[in-house]
Order: structure tokens, then sequence, then C-alpha cells
């Protein structure tokens, strides 16, 4: 009977334990109505994940935690948890930038202690004097982060080899005027860390080495090629996002060629031992002990049935295996193959395709190779039942995983809409996309996409279930949109774009996958409380770039042009001397303001309201009350005008003098409805 031997340092290091108890303490103090999220998923673990999920704990990307902040007031508040990996700088700032703004919105930093001190290497790091050096993987959470912190130049080497290889052959690489500084991915696998500070000091002198590799790490890899070189068969636990996994995985395959990952104990029916005497079990960071003790009891109850496993292992041909035989006779009912092991193997014609035209005489002939599934084996009568569809399904099946490991982007037609999220069928495969992978705002309408043809990666594959995501390819689109667009962004270049949201200090524009704000002072010329009195989200505006900065990602936008400034319109309408309808819109003591467009007032002093002394204007003037008035003086350099009532009440009366005596009697003595 097999031995299953444990590791020790199994499951969660003290980071990753450190992230999920402030979690727990998080939901245990949650309020009433406040909604608790997690930049990106707090462990690489998709069952603790998918757990989290069905706690109502919500995973959001960077460029989600405005809407979310936004969204956060009394009633609803928000606490948004940085993983142990980290982030990058300019999302931290953006964290700590949108709680002081809202009282209703806190972030809690789980960043792993070890990753912070890695940090503070980079950002302590003077570049101009020094070049940064990381030996990870590049695309992985914890090493962005870290290369955030860093301003000058920096590299990224997931071997000692690359390391060499790379510098040998770029001679722009300034080392030998700086200072190269090198640190390590807290999960990096000993050896090749090894090897690449043998490298650095071989080519350059005066590195500066920091060993950033968290010891627990160091403890956990030690101890696992130990355990693989004494074992014959070693299952190595975690997610398939899990970078630690990943080298405890390499490190295992050097010592036991004979290893297998697996996410869960629900895999292990896929890689029995065969043979295996002495069996590991290793687990990376983010693997809960619950999951380590489910696959131990499971690996115990397949060693009971170990003899049973052998002894079935053993046939030539098994129910599940897919043979290639040749067809040695063909009818329209089915085809008959030659499998070898002295058996004959038989495919049914609906085993075959689902199209009734379809017809075994014309597509096969003897001779043909054709690749089946075995469903049943009579040794007796020396006979197997085999299926041409189900070897097919199989096969399209491959192509699945390939995609997933290769992250090939597929297409494939919305078939319905589950609980959950939705089904697409390619190929014969169904995969499935949780409601949050599908792009669909939450709690939106996901049978809006049933009957629409998508893009989508398939990102984890359990078992034979597929699960694929529409919004990660959409992401990586409005990146590249977003690459482009940073790439042709100008100050004063102009833009057409959609409102897609407001705050009490401006509007927030959709520029195509990029995001500029107008402050509420650039959206009109007048003064305004709200950008709601100029602007409605979802409408469409022309605006222009005022300042831009790449690093933060941080666009401000001018919406206000010369050509509507209201001062330069009213110049081209008036000139002093000129007589405008005007609306008194207030009064003071000394005098009346009214409006001669909009935006421009005008001042019509207590003096030029009236050709006799008036105690205020209210005596003569009411408010919104239109009145002819004279331009008197237009101070352009203070854009203030005078109006005068008063010049054209004299304009009037100095009229009437000089009019003839008989001709005023006359138009005294005309009855009053003499035309």
């Amino acid at each position: 009977m097999p031995t299953v031997t444990v590791a020790k340092n199994a499951g969660f290091c003290f980071g990753v334990k450190r992230a999920t108890d402030c979690l727990e303490e998080a939901l245990r103090n949650a309020s009433s109505g406040e909604r608790i999220y997690t930049l990106g998923h707090l462990i690489h673990n998709e069952t603790y994940n998918e757990s989290l999920r069905l706690r109502g704990v919500e995973a959001i990307d960077a460029e989600e935690i405005d809407s979310v902040a936004e969204r956060a007031d009394a009633d609803h508040p928000v606490t948004v948890l940085v993983r142990a990996h980290g982030c990058p700088r300019p999302v931290t700032e953006r964290l700590e930038a949108l709680s002081a703004q809202n009282p209703h919105f806190r972030w809690l930093d789980c960043t792993c202690p070890y990753v912070k001190k890695i940090h503070k290497i980079a950002a302590e790091c003077n570049p101009e004097e020094c070049v940064f050096i990381l030996i990870g993987t590049k695309n992985h959470p914890e090493v962005k982060g870290i290369m955030s912190c860093f301003e000058g130049e920096k590299y990224v080497f997931s071997s000692a080899e690359e390391l060499e290889q790379s510098f040998l052959q770029q001679e722009d690489v300034n080392l030998h005027k700086k200072t190269p500084v090198m640190v390590a991915q807290t999960t990096q696998n000993l050896a090749n860390w090894h090897q690449s500070q043998k490298k650095i000091k071989n080519l350059y002198t005066n590195a500066i080495i920091f060993d950033t590799i968290c010891s627990v790490t160091e403890l956990r890899q030690t101890e696992a090629a130990s355990l693989a070189s004494a074992c014959d068969f070693m299952v190595v636990i975690g997610g398939r996002e899990s970078s630690n996994t990943a080298k405890l995985y390499e490190i295992c395959r050097k010592q036991c060629e004979n290893t297998v990952w697996i996410a869960s104990a629900s895999e292990l029916s896929e890689h029995m031992p065969s043979g295996a005497h002495h069996i590991g079990i290793v687990a990376g960071a983010s693997t809960p002990s619950d999951e380590i003790q489910e696959v131990y009891k499971t690996m115990s109850e397949m060693n009971e049935n170990f003899e049973q496993m052998l002894e079935s292992q053993c046939k030539t041909l098994n129910t599940g295996d897919v043979v290639t035989g040749t067809v040695t006779h063909v009818s329209d009912a089915e085809l008959q193959l030659d499998v070898g092991a002295g058996v004959t193997g038989y495919i049914k014609a609906e085993q075959i395709t689902d199209d009734a035209s379809f017809k075994l005489t014309e597509n096969f002939k003897v001779g043909d190779q054709v690749e089946a599934f075995v469903i049943r084996v009579s040794d007796i009568e020396g006979v197997a039942e085999l299926s041409k569809k189900r070897a097919d399904a199989d096969k399209n099946w491959q192509n699945v995983v390939a995609a997933c490991d290769a992250e090939t982007v597929l297409e494939g037609k919305v078939a319905e809409a589950v609980k959950g999220g939705v089904v697409i069928y390619t190929n014969a495969n169904r995969i499935f996309v949780p409601a949050s992978q599908t792009g669909v705002p939450k709690d939106g309408d996901l049978s809006t996409l049933v009957g629409t043809t998508v893009a989508f990666k398939v990102i984890e594959i359990k078992g034979r279930k597929a699960i694929g995501s529409i919004r990660r390819v959409q992401r990586e689109v409005r990146r590249a949109q977003e690459a482009e667009f940073w790439a042709g962004i100008e100050v004063g270049k102009t833009y057409t774009g959609v409102v897609k949201s407001m705050t009490s200090y401006g509007a927030f524009v959709d520029l195509g996958g990029v995001d500029g704000m107008v402050h509420v002072t650039e959206l009109s010329w007048k003064h305004i409380k709200t950008p709601a009195e100029v602007v409605s989200v979802g409408d469409t505006v022309t605006v222009f770039v005022k300042s831009f900065d790449p690093e933060k990602k941080r666009i401000s936008l001018g919406y206000k042009t010369e050509e509507s400034n209201p001062w330069n319109i009213f110049k081209s309408q008036y000139a002093v001397g000129d007589i405008a309808s005007v609306k008194i819109v207030s009064m003071m003591p000394f005098g009346a303001f009214a409006e001669i467009i909009d935006g421009v007032d005008g001042l019509i002093h207590i003096s030029q309201i009236a050709m006799q002394r008036i105690a205020k204007p209210a005596d003569l003037l009411e408010i919104g009350q239109v009145v002819d008035a004279r331009i008197i003086e237009i101070d352009d350099e203070k854009q203030k005008v005078s109006l005068s009532i008063r010049a054209l009440l004299e304009e009037a009366a100095a009229a009437a003098e000089a009019m003839p005596e008989d001709y005023v009697a006359e138009e005294a003595e005309a009855p009053a409805d003499a035309e």
C-alpha cells in the first residue's frame, strides 16, 4: 500500500494568511449595506475566490475603483482590500485620494510585508545613479507593483540566462555608467535566483543585490525538493495563476518526473498514480488547509482501491481509451474497424454524426484510418463499441485546453443565459462564462448577449469544464485602445466623447476607452454650482486637452471656448452708443444690473435710470422688467458695461423740444383713435 506524505510547510504563507484574516475581520465588522471589494482576486485560488463571491465579496480591476468610490455613501459604504501581491503606485495614490475625498470610501492595504520591503528598495534607488533589475515573472501582479516604484531604467528577467543574454546583446544598457540594483520576486525559484546573482556579479562587479525571496518560500521550496526526491509520485496543489505554485511544480518535476499539478481534489481522478509506492503532497502559498486535507483524504481513498486500479490498467483495451483503427467494412448503418489486440471495433452511424443525410458509404472506404473513443469492451465476444463523435469532441476539447494555456482569443455564439452566467458553444464544446466575466454590469440583463457572437478567452479548466471570459478580451482591447490613445495625445487636441459620470467638481468624459475630466470651472463661462447645469450623463460633447499626465493616466479637458465666451459674443454684437433691450436681473442701492445677453450684465447707475433724482432703483424698475438702454461705456479689461436709460429719455425730450409748435399742437388735438 503506498504511503502519502504531506509537506509540513504546505498551504497559506504569512502574507496570504494576513490578507485573508484582514478580509474575514472586514466581513465580521461590516455595517448594514456595506460593500466589500478586493482589488483583483485576493489570492490565486479559484475555490477560495468562488467562496468569497458567494459571500458577496466582488473582485474589481483598478479601472473600476473610481466608479465604486463614486457610489459609496452613508447607506452603502465601500471597503476595498489590496491583495497580498500589492498594486502599482499610481493605483495606491488613487485609493488614497479617493478615501480623502469621500469619508464613506476606505481601503485596506493587505500587501505582504516582504513585498512592501521591495517597494521601499525600489523607491529609494536613485534613478540617475541606478539601474533596477528584478528576477521574476514580468506580468505577475507583484512584479508590476514593484516596478512601478522605480522611475528610471529598469528590467525584468525570468531567468539567469535571459539576464545574461539580454545584457550581452544590448549595447544601450548603461550598467557600466550606473550601479545595477537587483532584487527577486518573493516567490522566485531559489536555484534560478542563485544563478542570476552569479551572472550579474560576473558582468558587473559594482552590482548591489538584495535577497528578497520570502523566507517561507525558501523553506517551502527546499522541503518540496527534498520530498520529491524521496517519492515516485508528487501532487502539487494550487491555482493555475499562482506563481509560487508554478515554481513548486518546476522544482518537484526536476526531482520526480511523475509530478502532477491540480487545483482541487476533483482533478485527482485524471491523474491516477500507477505503481507508486511513495506519494508526496505539496501546496502553494494560496492553498487553504481544508483543500490540502481534501486531497489527502481522496488520495487515501484511492489507495484502498489501488489493487483494482492496477488490474484495470493492465487491460489491452479499456473503456475510455482513444484508439485509431483501420476500416475493414462499410455500410450505411455502421463501420467496422481493426483496432488490434484481436479486437474488432464497430461504430454505429449515430456515433459518427448527428446529420441524418450523411451517408457512411459515400464518406468512408475500406483502409481508411479512423480515430474513435472506446465506449464498451467485450473481451468474451472480442468486440468494442466505439464513438467517433466522442473522439472528435475530445480532440476539440484539447483545442480548448490549448487555447487556455496559450491565452488564445476564441469566438463563439452565446447559446443561453443560465444561473450565474452565460453558455457559449465553440466546436461543440460548452464554455461557461460567469456573470462577472461577461462584461455586462452587475445585476444587468445577461439575456441581451444570447444569440450574439463574442470574442472570449478560456481562463480556467476544471476537469472537463471550461470557464471563459468575455470581459478579459474587452479589457485587452481597451488597453490596446488606451495605448494608441496615449501615443497620439497632445495639448490642444480636440476629441468627441460621451459624458460618463459626474461629481460635484466636474464631469468625466469617455474619449474612447480613456477617461478625461472637465472641471466645473471649464464647463461654462458663467458661474455654475454643478456640472448638471451644462451637461448630462450620456451627452456627446466636443472637448480639448488642456493638460495630461501619462504616468498617472490623468487628462484635464476643456469644454468652453473663446468662440462661446459671452464677452466675445457681446463685443461682436454691440459697441458704445448702441441701444439694447435689457432685462433687469438684480438691484442694489447704487443701481440696477441688467442682462444684455446670456452671461453678460451691464450696470444702470441710479443716476442713469431717470431724468429726475430717485431714492432707489426700485422706485421705477422691477426684477424681470425689459427696458431699452444705451451702452455708454465698455471696459474691455474688466469686462464691465455701463448702461443708461436716462440717455434715451433725454434724447426723446430733446427731440420733442425741437419739433415745430404747430406740429405738437396737432398731435395734442388728434383724437385717441386717429391713425
